[in-house]
């Protein structure tokens, strides 16, 4: 029998050398739903607007799994008691925390399948594949969903100085060329420290802290919310909401099996989709299938079908407007007059072609959890009160614009 080196290194453009632990981490890597993720790009469609933002899933979750060890190895080494099992239950955590998504990431997140947000769909997946290894992710799945008893095990895998936002600002700011994203994962990782079971940051590494924050702030409004690739997100979403209209009325769609289905029968449920058939046909979905039938659907009878899948394949997006306050009712009137008129749309089609939507950013939100800092004194603040160089306050308050799209060739 063939033995296998399951402690693989794998070379990361981020921070060199990635060591799989363990074998078991190996064999959850290698299982057909986490290799799915090597098929759905990090940012979506992003790539529209900044050309190598092309990474994936699997190489984000990487990432995470890469801090995630240099982060308990930090903690234990400031005397934080973290056994073997709880070890490798927080490396399974962060290494699942995105199975769940679906193809182009958060763009299709509420169009493929409405009201499961991705989080529980990982959670979903994580359980049948405890099924399926014999128990062996049971640790992760309570720390993944904040029932074990070290909360700040939860704090590692999701919160606001996790190792998910740690990893996807450097990987994003490397792969978009955007400079204002990057941070100093390793500083930030070495000053943390646990108190009375609360992840905190030690005070020598509070520029750290508000780096990280300002750079999430610049993130958004630079790449994440960046008008075009919101414009193009629209579009997407638009063309899978027509085609759920046309699938649904039973209307001829190219589709592969797995996306068919999922046209044809919304899923709304989450006990629905814990059927192994539904679970089962979610995990071949990814990217491929939807840009295949996008360039099947350019020939579609339905014109609007039809006319957003053309534009969107051969990047032809719509015109983005980006303002601080609401759109004026009437311009948007008239857009969507003109457009109905080129387009030949009735009132119930123009919204296909023309959407305002509400954007916001807001990088810090101490309302949902804080980041802690601990002074030399021994005192616990919150970094909004701990900060000197930036008003932290305003970082947090959330910023808002609204968004206009429509055809450009009107």
């Amino acid at each position: 029998m063939e033995i296998i080196n399951k402690k693989k290194n794998i070379n990361d453009p981020i921070y060199g050398f990635i060591t799989i632990p363990d074998e078991f981490l190996f064999d959850v890597i290698e299982h057909p739903w986490f290799q799915r993720l090597r098929r759905i790009k990090q940012l979506g469609i992003t790539d529209y607007v900044f050309p190598s933002a092309t990474h994936t899933r699997f190489q984000h979750a990487l990432g995470c799994l890469f801090l995630m060890k240099q982060a308990i190895h930090v903690l234990r080494g400031k005397g934080v008691e973290i056994t073997p099992v709880e070890e490798q239950g927080a490396l399974l955590a962060i290494l699942l925390h995105d199975i769940g998504h679906g193809p182009y990431s958060h763009t299709l997140e509420k169009s493929i399948i409405t009201g499961i947000p991705h989080e529980e769909l990982s959670l979903l997946f994580m359980e049948k594949l405890n099924n399926q290894f014999n128990g062996t992710l049971e640790t992760a799945i309570r720390i993944f969903t904040d029932t074990y008893s070290k909360g700040f095990l939860h704090q590692l895998v999701s919160s606001q100085l996790d190792m998910d936002r740690l990893d996807y600002l450097s990987r994003d700011s490397f792969f978009t060329g955007v400079a204002e994203g990057v941070i100093n994962t390793d500083r930030i990782i070495n000053m943390l420290a646990v108190v009375d079971d609360e992840l905190v940051v030690e005070e020598k590494g509070i520029y750290s802290i508000e780096k990280f924050i300002l750079a999430r702030r610049l993130m958004y409004w630079q790449v994440y919310l960046h008008k075009a690739v919101l414009a193009a997100d629209v579009m997407l979403s638009n063309i899978f909401t027509r085609s759920k209209q046309l699938g649904e009325m039973g209307a001829e769609l190219f589709a592969t099996p797995a996306l068919k289905r999922f046209l044809q029968e919304p899923v709304h449920d989450k006990e629905v989709l814990s059927r192994d058939d539904y679970l089962d046909d979610f995990s071949k979905l990814d990217d491929s299938d939807i840009f295949s039938s996008l360039k099947v659907w350019i020939l579609h009878d339905d014109h609007i079908l039809s006319e957003l899948s053309n534009r969107l394949v051969n990047r032809c997006l719509f015109r983005a407007e980006i303002r601080h306050k609401p759109f004026d009712p009437s311009y948007v009137e008239k857009i969507k007059t003109a457009t109905a008129e080129k387009f030949r749309l009735n009132d119930d089609e123009v919204g296909f072609f023309v959407s305002e939507e509400l954007v916001s950013n807001n990088a810090y939100n101490p309302d949902h959890d804080r980041i802690t800092i601990r002074t030399r004194d021994g005192d616990l603040l919150d970094v909004s009160e701990a900060s000197e160089q930036l008003n932290i306050s305003i970082l947090s308050t959330r910023s808002e614009k609204y968004l206009l799209s429509y055809p450009k060739d009107l």
